[in-house]
């Protein structure tokens, strides 16, 4: 699913038009970039947790030549699963197995 096509469901759902949903969507979206680039996290129960995560300085190797590089340490984004949301993956994926 792509960022239209969640538009699309959540205006179906609330009940509102496309636009207002993209409206809606992208003040979300952009909050909470805006809040883990200032290094803080976002919570939604049940959701998930957005946070910022710092990646140590490595060697790495260079899958073509296999010269071996340096890779600066940095900072990235991260998303941790909330128990409901992953209790739901779990219970759907054991639903499609039987």
């Amino acid at each position: 699913m792509n960022k239209s096509e969640l538009v699309e469901v959540a205006a179906k759902e609330a009940g509102i038009t496309k636009a207002a949903a993209d409206k809606a969507l992208s003040a979300i979206i952009g909050a909470v970039v805006a809040t883990v680039t200032k290094g803080e996290s976002v919570t939604l129960v049940g959701f998930g947790t957005f946070k910022s995560a710092k990646r140590a300085a490595r060697t790495g190797k260079n899958p073509k030549t296999g010269a071996t590089l340096k890779i600066p340490a940095t900072t990235v984004p991260k998303f941790t699963a909330g128990t409901a949301f992953k209790a739901s993956v779990a219970a759907k994926k054991s639903a499609k197995k039987k």
